[in-house]
């Protein structure tokens, strides 16, 4: 669909009544502020440069971490919620933020020694940080009722952008040497055998309050791939291989036959037929998929995979959405609306299609889809969807609706995905550690 004709859905408004106080106005693009043509280059040069912004700009000012959420039009919108693993991702993009010229190497250094700073100092169990931290004291904010501890999961995307800065700055001046040696000392005192509960398999969540209460195993294909490389390559931690193989693996019938639009799966996704996009970012972020595989799987055909049938799913549209296509396309977790308008939050993909796009999906799945995920950034673009700090978050054609609001888990990927397309930065980085090639040898992983 073209930018008028959108632009024309998009002004017709129903008249607004509240919906509750997550409701979201739909959002109004401005007729008279044409948007200018933009290159391939250029609109990566955009979206990088822009994104950047979330983990610069917008971060929590005590801690300098990423803040889990920004609202433009309410920024005191749970300002001091510091996210692990978004954090994580703020590490890998700063370092961006150097290579691109958006701040200086000595910015960067003195803002990711704050950062690290307050990961030291901050509450920790058994050596794994908890999913949210208060970012004014460091202390653990509960997730849930019983999620009040350390978050193996969250902390394995936190210890992926710790070993980026290790590799990024080691060997450099004394300043920057010291601030990688920080960054390999915290995340080798995460005690990943603990998280096994002594059996081959490994626990998502621990408190002291609560024990392994929740009894969440990271088990079939997700998100969750590189903590078990985390286990297998800690030196003084070592989780033994038999949890990946035994757990995470499913001893082997975690490889699946089925297909999707002639489209093998090869492994099964936790059951849920192809999962939401992120599956396909969070763990490959540093870990580089393009010659990875084990027993189970070629990690680099897995993703093109999952990313393929989600975009021939929204070119598909067997639910008749308005403006799915080739241009309008990326299903995955983000914010979502809800049906009475509200504003709430998805894993959307295609068993769980409401009629929203994540542009994080479509953007994040850049080397993956090179020129499926230009022509989804043009398209978002060109309707108005870039903001303060990147694209916003979600935003519906079928229903006139923006959320004009931001996630660091969505704003991440964005920036660091669009680099490894671009120059392999971050992969290159994340790949050459040494602990890391040892975890992979230990768990039969080629690379």
């Amino acid at each position: 669909m073209k930018k008028l004709s959108f632009i024309l859905l998009l002004l017709i408004l129903s008249c607004g009544k509240d919906d509750g106080p997550g409701y979201q106005e739909p959002y109004n693009p401005n007729d008279d502020d044409p948007v200018v043509e933009l290159t391939d280059d250029e609109i990566m040069d955009l979206t990088q440069q822009q994104t950047f912004k979330y983990f610069w700009d917008y971060a929590e000012s005590n801690s300098g971490a990423a803040r889990e959420r920004y609202h433009p039009n309410d920024p005191s919108n749970s300002q001091n919620v510091v996210t692990v693993g978004g954090s994580g991702f703020g590490l890998m993009a700063i370092l961006v933020g150097i290579e691109r010229g958006y701040i200086s190497q000595s910015e960067g250094v003195a803002r990711l020694t704050q950062i690290l700073n307050f990961f030291e100092d901050a509450d920790r169990f058994h050596g794994a940080w908890p999913h949210w931290l208060d970012g004014g004291t460091g202390n653990v904010i509960p997730f849930s009722s019983q999620d009040d501890g350390g978050d193996i999961v969250e902390t394995a995307f936190l210890v992926q952008g710790l070993i980026c800065v290790k590799e990024y700055f080691e060997g450099g001046t004394t300043e920057e040497d010291a601030l990688a040696t920080k960054a390999d000392e915290l995340w080798k005192g995460v005690e990943w055998d603990w998280y096994t509960n002594n059996e081959n398999k490994l626990l998502w969540h621990w408190s002291p309050n609560n024990g392994f209460a929740i009894n969440l195993e990271l088990k079939g294909y997700n998100e969750t791939l590189l903590a078990f490389i985390f286990g297998a390559a800690s030196p003084d931690h070592t989780m033994p291989s038999e949890a990946y193989h035994q757990g995470w693996a499913s001893s082997g019938n975690i490889v699946s036959s089925a297909t999707q639009y002639n489209i093998p799966l090869i492994l099964d996704h936790a059951g849920t037929g192809t999962g939401p996009l992120f599956w396909a970012h969070y763990s490959y972020l540093g870990l580089d998929p393009s010659n990875l595989s084990d027993q189970y799987a070629n990690y680099w055909d897995l993703n093109v995979n999952h990313t393929r049938i989600n975009y021939q799913y929204c070119v598909d549209n067997p639910s008749n959405y308005v403006s799915y296509g080739q241009d309008c396309w990326g299903l995955t977790a983000s914010y979502t609306r809800n049906a009475d308008g509200s504003v709430g939050y998805s894993a959307h993909d295609p068993e769980n299609d409401t009629g929203v796009i994540s542009p994080t999906a479509a953007v994040s799945s850049i080397p993956y889809t090179p020129a499926q995920s230009l022509a989804a950034m043009h398209f978002f673009y060109e309707n108005d969807l870039m903001g303060p700090a990147g694209f916003y978050d979600a935003f519906s054609p079928q229903y006139s609706w923006v959320t004009e609001r931001y996630l660091a888990i969505d704003q991440g990927p964005q920036i660091i995905m669009i680099e490894n397309h671009r120059s392999g930065l971050l992969w290159n980085l994340f790949m050459q550690n040494e602990d890391v090639q040892n975890g992979l040898d230990a768990l039969g992983f080629t690379y």
